[in-house]
C-alpha cells in the first residue's frame, strides 16, 4: 500500500515537473531570464508572472515628461496595450498627439471611444484630481526625470527656433541666455515652459516660484513622492525597467525597447562645470527633484541587490540585441537623419531644420520569412510617436465600433455618460465640466497656450553606476 502511494507521488511530482517545463519552453526567450533570476535568488523574483502567481498589473498612468527619453518609454507602453488588449487613453483630434498641453490636464482632452482606460501616456500637464477622475482606482503613476543640465541643454536646442524665450537670445547661445536669463525670459508668454523648471510644470508645479522659497519646493517634491509609485531616472533607464518590471509584474517582452527620438552628435554640446552649475540654479525645483529621486531610486536598487539588478539588466540588454537584429536583417540597425528614412511612417517630426532628429529605416525585404505579426512588431518598436497615436487611435476607434455593434440596446449611453468598451473592466472616467485647479502640487496651475510640438529627442540606457549621474546623449 506504501509502496504504491509512494508511486503515486513520483508520478504526480514528474507531471507537476513536465508542466513546469513545458510552460518555460512556450514562453521562449523566458527560459533562461527565468532560470537565471532564480538561481540569484533575488528579492521579488519569485512572484515572475510567468509562473502564474499574479497577474500583470495593466493600469498604469505614464507622466511624459519632455527630454528625458519618454517617447522610448510611450512607444513600450503602447506595444504593452496592444499586446495585452488593454485601452489606452488617446487625446481628442483637436489636442492632436497630446492631451492639449500646456493646458492642465482635463478627461475633456481624452477622446470618448478610449474612455474608461487603462493606460495614459501621451503629453499632458498633471492634474491628480481630474486624472484620478478618468482613471482606476488600483493605478500606479509612474513618471521619469534626467540630470537638469543634459535636460535644459536639450530643451534650449530643440526648441530654440520654437520657444521665444530662447529665439530672442542673439546667436541662439546658451550662455548668453544663462548670463542674463530674464533679459530673454517671459513667465506668462507662450511657450516659456520649455525655459525654465519644465519638469516642475509638466507635474503641475509653479516653475517660476522662486528659489529661495524653500518650503513650497520640499511640498511639492513630498506630493509628487506621494503620487508616483515609481520616478524613473533617465540616465539609468534599464535600471528603471528593472524597477519598473517588479512594481507591474511584467515578463521580460514587456520592457523591450529601442531609442527614440534621438539627436545626431553634432546637435548636441558638451557643459562645462560652471554651465552645468548655472543651469541647475535657474532651474532650482527641477533640481532638487532630479537629486532626490535619483537617490531614491538607488536606494530601491540596494534593496533589491546590486547582483540581481546587473544581471536582469545584462539579460534585458541580450534579449534586446537579438530583438533588433531580428528586425535588421542579423545586424544591429544604422541610425538615419529623418530626411534620409524612405518609409514616411518611420520619419521622425523635427522642430527646425536647425535640429538633427534621427531614427530608423527597416529592411526593404523584411517580409521574407517574417509572418505578419513579427512585421509588425518591428514597425511598431521604431515608430515615432506621432505616428504611433495615429496607428492606435485608429486600431481602438475600430475596437469600439465592433463592439458597439453587438451591445444591446439598453447598455447604451448618453453622451454625458462614459462610453465602455466590451473588452473593459473599470467602468470609470466619469466626464463632465472641468473645474479649476487650486495651485499646489502636482495640480494644474497656470496654462499658457494649447499647441506645442512633438516631444524631442529621448535617449538613456546606461551601465549599473554608483550615484552620479551620466549626460544623457539626446
Amino acid at each position: 500500500m506504501k509502496r504504491r502511494e509512494m508511486s503515486q507521488k513520483k508520478i504526480f511530482l514528474i507531471c507537476v515537473a513536465i508542466s513546469t517545463v513545458s510552460l518555460l519552453l512556450h514562453h521562449g526567450g523566458h527560459l533562461s531570464w527565468t532560470m537565471e533570476a532564480f538561481h540569484l535568488s533575488c528579492p521579488g523574483l519569485r512572484s515572475l508572472p510567468l509562473w502564474g502567481l499574479k497577474p500583470k498589473h495593466t493600469n498604469v498612468a505614464f507622466l511624459k515628461t519632455h527630454k528625458t527619453a519618454s517617447s522610448t518609454m510611450q512607444n513600450l507602453l503602447f506595444r504593452f496595450a496592444e499586446r495585452n488588449n488593454v485601452t489606452v487613453a488617446l487625446p481628442v483630434q483637436a489636442c492632436s498627439h497630446q492631451f492639449c498641453y500646456p493646458r492642465s490636464f482635463t478627461p475633456h482632452f481624452v477622446h470618448p471611444h478610449t474612455i474608461p482606460p487603462n493606460i495614459i501616456t501621451s503629453h499632458m500637464r498633471f492634474n491628480k484630481a481630474e486624472m484620478q477622475r478618468l482613471m482606476p482606482n488600483d493605478t500606479i503613476y509612474i513618471t521619469i526625470l534626467r540630470e537638469p543640465g543634459s535636460m535644459f541643454e536639450s530643451l534650449f536646442s530643440y526648441y530654440n527656433q520654437y520657444c521665444q524665450s530662447f529665439k530672442r537670445v542673439p546667436n541662439g547661445s546658451l550662455e548668453a541666455f544663462l548670463e542674463e536669463p530674464w533679459h530673454y525670459y517671459r513667465p506668462d508668454e507662450k511657450d516659456s515652459m520649455y525655459a525654465r523648471n519644465t519638469v516642475t510644470f509638466d507635474l503641475g508645479g509653479d516653475k517660476d516660484r522662486p528659489a529661495t522659497d524653500v518650503t513650497y519646493a520640499q511640498t511639492f517634491l513630498v506630493e509628487v513622492e506621494r503620487v508616483f509609485s515609481l520616478v524613473m531616472i533617465a540616465e539609468y533607464f534599464d535600471e528603471s525597467l528593472v524597477l519598473l518590471r517588479h512594481l507591474l509584474n511584467w515578463d521580460l517582452d514587456d520592457i523591450l525597447y529601442v531609442k527614440l527620438n534621438m539627436r545626431t552628435t553634432n546637435s548636441k554640446r558638451s557643459l562645462t562645470p560652471g554651465l552645468s552649475s548655472k543651469i541647475r540654479d535657474w532651474n532650482s525645483i527641477d533640481a532638487l527633484l532630479y537629486d532626490h529621486f535619483n537617490a531614491s531610486l538607488w536606494r530601491q536598487l540596494s534593496a533589491m541587490g546590486h547582483a540581481c539588478v546587473a544581471r536582469e539588466v545584462r539579460l534585458l540588454r541580450q534579449a534586446q540585441e537579438r530583438l533588433m537584429r531580428s528586425c535588421f536583417g542579423g545586424r544591429m540597425p544604422l541610425l538615419r537623419s529623418a530626411e534620409q528614412i524612405k518609409n514616411k511612417d518611420l520619419r521622425p517630426w523635427k522642430p527646425s531644420g536647425k535640429v538633427d532628429i534621427v531614427g530608423y529605416d527597416l529592411p526593404v525585404n523584411l517580409s521574407r520569412g517574417f509572418s505578419s505579426q513579427a512585421q509588425e512588431l518591428c514597425l511598431k518598436l521604431v515608430m515615432p510617436e506621432v505616428q504611433y497615436t495615429r496607428v492606435l487611435l485608429r486600431s481602438q476607434l475600430l475596437r469600439y465600433r465592433r463592439s458597439y455593434q453587438f451591445r444591446p440596446p439598453q447598455q447604451s449611453r448618453s453622451p454625458q455618460q462614459p462610453i465602455r468598451t466590451v473588452l473593459l473592466r473599470h467602468p470609470q472616467g466619469q466626464r463632465s465640466q472641468p473645474t479649476p485647479a487650486a495651485p499646489g502640487p502636482v495640480s494644474g496651475t497656470r496654462s499658457t497656450s494649447t499647441t506645442k510640438p512633438a516631444e524631442g529627442p529621448q535617449d538613456g540606457t546606461t551601465k549599473l553606476r554608483p550615484k552620479t549621474s551620466q549626460n544623457e546623449a539626446s
